[in-house]
């Protein structure tokens, strides 16, 4: 078990508004009629949400329409392009700055665990600031087109990256390693406990994490987009239902009630530590 806190954030609607919208939206196509017509429709057949929406990302980019073509260039230049929330390249700078200010034993890292595309999410200003970066992938083919769902990172699936956070599975070197995930570990080999994590998203396939993290005694905030009043009931019913420690606008600026909460769940996990720590030298 080391001295570290690892703040963890979901990204569309989180950190910026929705990515794979954003990338749509760029191709020409039909937003609204995308998530409600053809997505919506495979749900309500019993598909998944996340391979529903990368089924149909496929189906628009076979259309034989040039235009609509996906490749991995065109990925990588929305993610360049995503406007992100107010403060939000700060924010990480900011939370280091405050850990060293309370205790320079202790060290913060940074995760990004989200259903949107690695390759988008990877270009972004601040995929520099992740330690790693878990999302959806497709393979492609030689000239860059998109053919087939690699990997998928939907609701449950995204506890399984608080595991590889916990005992340290994270990096290139842990990829192509599975089921390195199950391995089990006594508590004190863990290299950060679920105690010592932050978790920030905003929607359902967001909900196993919260639950996880608030169940090890960590800290969930959950996050709302406070100029889209149509959100703002499925964000109050996270509190409702007991789901997050605290629920605030997507606003990463100082003094801001996230940023604040931020702050204040950092300072005390490292007072936790700090008793942790003198608890086990005396």
């Amino acid at each position: 078990m080391q001295d570290i806190i690892a703040v963890i954030f979901d990204f569309d609607d989180t950190l910026a508004p929705d990515s794979t919208s954003s990338l749509l939206d760029s191709l020409g196509i039909d937003v609204k009629a995308f998530w409600a017509e053809r997505v919506s429709t495979l749900i309500r057949g019993g598909w998944d949400p996340v391979p529903a929406y990368l089924y149909s990302m496929l189906q628009e980019s076979n259309s034989g329409d040039p235009g609509l073509t996906i490749t991995r260039e065109k990925l990588i230049r929305c993610g360049r392009r995503i406007q992100l929330y107010y403060g939000a390249t700060r924010i990480f700078d900011r939370l280091r700055k405050h850990v060293q200010s309370v205790n320079p034993a202790i060290a913060v890292e940074f995760y990004l665990v989200s259903s949107g595309l690695r390759e988008t999410l990877t270009a972004t200003r601040i995929a520099r600031q992740f330690k790693d970066i878990w999302a959806c992938d497709f393979e492609y083919d030689a000239e860059g087109r998109i053919l087939f769902p690699r990997n998928l990172v939907s609701f449950t699936d995204k506890t399984r990256y608080i595991f590889h956070i916990a005992k340290g599975i994270v990096g290139p070197e842990a990829r192509g390693k599975p089921f390195d995930v199950n391995r089990k570990l006594p508590p004190e080999r863990l290299r950060v406990p679920i105690s010592q994590m932050i978790f920030v998203g905003d929607g359902y396939t967001d909900i196993p994490c919260f639950s996880l993290i608030r169940k090890n005694d960590g800290v969930a905030i959950g996050v709302y987009d406070g100029e889209d009043r149509a959100r703002w009931g499925r964000a109050w019913g996270f509190i409702e239902e007991g789901r997050v420690s605290n629920l605030v606008p997507a606003d990463y600026r100082k003094n801001s009630a996230l940023t604040n909460s931020l702050l204040m769940a950092i300072d005390s996990m490292a007072r936790k530590i700090e008793l942790r720590r003198n608890t086990y030298q005396g």
